[in-house]
């Protein structure tokens, strides 16, 4: 029998090992970008064109590369991080396996200029799905520019997979994020089809944060810091009220490098215990400073796992100094250095102290008359005054009854009664149900409108413009749905920088609840189609519409939502597969007694 294993040539393996590494568009820029980084480049450039999937490029001002160094970085597990085994057990660099261009350059077409510092004349290569074409000397600034052309151009079922650009584009931003937060002592910019999206100055960690996120962040971030011998952790967490039903803006890192762990994320939860409505999560920018030695980042391709030798104590770090820091942040004042001079001086006036020239604060005196007896002042009693207030009385038993009713003047129904904690009793024949009155609403209301259809949704104008103020997030969603906004009773437009300006909104929608629906339109906004997109907005708009079981509603408004839900059929279960009442089993209470 003939021999049937083979070795596979360099770009067939190429190929598969890109399977890993290179998974859409993002996944090249996070491998690009930290490239950058550990070529010591102080301002690294980002240009995207059609979500990366027609063009990545990343220009960095860094060391560059040598005509050799440029030819052979594309080689498989060719690197100049490590150098023998014991590198990877101390690893500082984002990058270390020598697989990302070799892998990248396997599934699309790849440009490269770079000049080393000093150099008088640089480098310029090409490769095409793997395959080497030409390298030649060229006139370039010093650092490196690579193009990432036509991502998998030669594979076209990985092509297909890929999703529409808003997502593909959202996971652009995400990466960027990440890499961008950890290295705030760098500029970075992201450009998408020509348009500036981020423009991100050196700065301190707070900065950082609050040009990415927007500045309606900033008031709610509380800072953290703890340093021990064996490690060291800083950053920030949004108070309470800045927690979200979704996630996405809960971010880890350990010496500079972003990181998941579902762990040490409970260790946050942990320490908002008691403070986060169901289902919430919180917001928060942590930074672990560790002996590279006391941690190990090569798990995966993606370098996005790491163990840690002592999980447990840095578990019990982030509940600890978070817990305290909240604890802080509520019980002791903060410093305020936009103080009113004037109270000050008034307060010195009021309670001199030595160090502005007075004497010590002299603490108040409760004077007491010993001497006092309250027995020896006791009134004599106005007989005539109390005839006065007995003919009172009697003429007053005679007199019509009072016109004001605290009570509703209506039958009372013994089949419908509110309970304590929001629900309704209802006795229906011979069963007894618990009912959500809220969740019954939001049936109703379901039922009731019909899906949004463009064009048919009145408007009507605010007295005042409302100014929402985006972030760069939202402003990309916002430019994605735009076009629907007018045709869905909005009008709206961008006033200057990222500020969002309304003068109209749907007729239904209150003032006070504008800035609370939009915040929550692009929160979890990531749509396919257009179709996808009003279904989304049309289960907003219900939610908002519909009643919480927490709201107070009349008796004669819940009779009537009842009546509305039994000619609906009285279904058991919402569409979502939540109750909408439950039978409240009396004969297994009869034994009770």
């Amino acid at each position: 029998m003939s021999d049937i294993i083979q070795l596979l040539p360099d770009h067939v393996a190429n190929q598969i090992a890109a399977g890993e590494v290179v998974q859409r568009p993002a996944s090249i820029v996070k491998e690009l970008l930290e490239n950058a980084i550990d070529a010591d480049a102080s301002k690294i450039e980002l240009i995207i064109r059609d979500a990366g999937k027609n063009l990545i490029q990343v220009v960095d001002d860094g060391k560059g590369m040598s005509e050799t160094d440029a030819r052979m970085a594309f080689e498989r597990h060719a690197t100049s991080k490590i150098k023998g085994t014991e590198d990877i057990f101390k690893i500082i660099t984002k990058g270390f396996r020598g697989e990302a261009l070799a892998s990248i350059a396997a599934v699309s077409q790849v440009e490269l200029k770079t000049m080393q510092r000093g150099a008088g004349i640089g480098t310029n290569i090409y490769i095409e799905g793997g395959v080497f074409q030409f390298q030649d000397p060229a006139q370039t600034v010093e650092g490196s520019n690579f193009l990432v052309k036509n991502l998998f151009y030669n594979v076209p079922a990985r092509r297909k997979f890929l999703k529409n650009n808003n997502i593909e584009f959202r996971h652009v931003i995400d990466e960027f994020q990440r890499v961008a937060l950890a290295h705030e002592n760098l500029e970075f910019s992201l450009f998408h089809d020509d348009e500036p999206i981020f423009r991100l100055r050196k700065g301190n960690q707070m900065q950082r944060i609050v040009d990415i996120f927007g500045r309606k962040l900033q008031p709610q971030l509380i800072p953290i810091r703890e340093d021990i011998i064996w490690c060291k952790l800083h950053g920030f967490v949004a108070k309470p009220e800045g927690a979200k039903k979704t996630r996405g803006e809960q971010f880890l890192f350990v010496n500079g490098r972003y990181f998941k762990s579902p762990y040490f994320n409970k260790a946050v939860q942990e320490a908002f215990e008691g403070l986060l409505l169901p289902g919430y999560v919180p917001t928060f920018f942590l930074f672990l400073d560790l002996d590279p030695e006391k941690i190990d980042v090569n798990i995966h391709p993606q370098k996005t796992e790491v163990k840690f030798e002592d999980e447990h104590l840095i578990f019990a770090l982030l509940r600890s100094t978070i817990k305290r820091s909240l604890g802080i942040y509520n019980i002791a004042p903060s410093l305020d250095f936009e103080r009113d001079p004037d109270l000050d001086q008034m307060m010195n006036k009021t309670y001199p102290s030595k160090g502005n020239g007075g004497g010590t604060i002299k603490m108040p005196e409760i004077v007491v008359d010993k001497d006092y007896n309250p027995f020896l002042e006791e009134k004599v009693v106005n007989l005539s005054q109390i005839q006065n207030i007995t003919e009172m009385y009697h003429q007053n038993i005679t007199a019509a009854p009072s016109k004001i009713n605290l009570f509703e003047d209506e039958d009372f129904d013994e089949d419908l009664m509110r309970l304590p904690n929001g629900y309704w009793l209802f006795n229906k024949g011979d069963r007894a149900l618990m009912m959500d009155l809220g969740r019954i609403h939001r049936l109703l209301v379901a039922e009731n409108n019909k899906p949004v259809k463009r064009g048919a949704t009145n408007s009507h104008s605010l007295l005042f413009s409302l100014e929402y103020h985006m972030n760069e997030i939202e402003k990309s969603k916002y430019n994605s749905i735009k076009k629907y906004l007018p045709e869905l009773g909005f009008e709206t437009k961008v006033a200057h920088e990222n500020v969002l300006r309304i003068d109209s909104v749907p007729e239904g929608l209150k003032e006070t609840q504008v800035m609370k629906f939009l915040e929550d339109l692009f929160e979890i906004l990531e749509y396919k189609t257009e179709e996808e997109f009003l279904q989304f907005y049309n289960s907003q708009w219900n939610k908002l519409q519909s009643k919480s079981r927490f709201d107070f509603i009349y008796k004669k408004d819940a009779e009537q939502l009842v009546k509305d839900f039994t000619a609906l059929g009285f279904p058991e279960f919402l569409p979502d597969g939540k109750r909408c009442f439950y039978e409240i089993p009396f004969n297994d209470f009869k034994n009770k007694f």
